[in-house]
């Protein structure tokens, strides 16, 4: 029993460090995909896209099921809204540097919930917090888009510890078939003014918004309901610090970007801190 217990958490672990990876690829792609394409527009496309791949499994679902994966799919959606918009004024390395800070939010999320906060974690959150005034500086201070990607490493982190109490409830599949049609039904509300005329564009980077719905949303989404049944939200959120890495390797491959002087001493406090938010816990 043990062993199995042990081999499911290894699963888990490889689970998510294939997530990051994915994740890291986002962020450069995304930043290309805005040059022609609004964040409305985006969401829409590749929540549908996403949504279509798993909707085979919208059968024998029941009200809390469905309760449950709208709910993850609204703050899902919250997200990456956000992520995207601010990812319109900000680099790509720069947003995932400063989503990573769902790593120490986290534990302070469930500190305001009831769970023991240690001096350790406030500490972490502190450093973090000089790492973005550091980062903010070469940028000419904290932009809306620093603001907005604040925002959505709020949301991670609320989405980290729904879905490790929400996951072992239902099947994988349908809870993740139910947050994708979600999120796509809300993608299209809110961008259906646009879809008509983004149409040509839409064509021209539809291999983007397929590798987006299926690799980096479908996928994604599935491997986190899957993982977290296994690891739990502390340890998958230090597992996420490698996004910010495999984003920052990725937006220099693809779009040559990288930081400054100020720009690299704040991000490194930022994943320092993240670091050691988790260490011995």
């Amino acid at each position: 029993m043990t062993f199995t217990l042990r081999s499911a958490h290894s699963k888990g672990i490889l689970l998510l460090i294939l997530t990051t990876i994915i994740w890291g690829t986002s962020f450069p792609l995304l930043k290309h995909t805005l040059s022609s394409l609004s964040p409305g527009v985006i969401l829409a496309a590749r929540f549908s896209i996403a949504a279509v791949a798993v909707f085979p499994w919208l059968r024998k679902l029941d009200r809390p099921l469905i309760r449950d994966g709208v709910l993850l799919g609204c703050v899902y959606f919250a997200e990456c809204a956000c992520a995207l918009i601010g990812l319109e004024t900000i680099s790509a390395n720069r947003s995932a540097v400063i989503i990573s800070l769902n790593v120490i939010l986290v534990p302070l999320l469930a500190g305001l919930m009831g769970q023991r906060l240690s001096s350790k974690v406030l500490l972490a959150a502190a450093v973090a917090m000089l790492g973005i005034g550091v980062m903010s500086w070469e940028g000419g201070g904290l932009s809306q888009g620093d603001v907005l990607t604040i925002v959505c490493a709020v949301g991670i982190a609320v989405y980290i510890l729904m879905l490790e109490a929400i996951t072992p409830r239902h099947p994988t599949l349908p809870l993740v078939a139910v947050q994708l049609v979600t999120t796509a039904l809300l993608g299209l509300f809110f961008s259906v003014s646009e879809l008509a005329e983004a149409a040509r564009a839409i064509g021209s980077q539809f291999s983007s918004l397929l590798y987006l719905g299926l690799v980096v949303t479908a996928t994604p989404i599935w491997t986190q309901a899957i993982a977290q049944r296994w690891v739990a939200a502390h340890e998958a959120a230090l597992l996420y610090t490698l996004e910010p890495v495999f984003a920052a390797v990725f937006s220099f491959w693809f779009l040559e970007e990288g930081f400054g002087i100020q720009g690299l001493i704040g991000a490194g406090l930022i994943l320092a801190a993240t670091a050691y938010s988790q260490r011995l816990r």
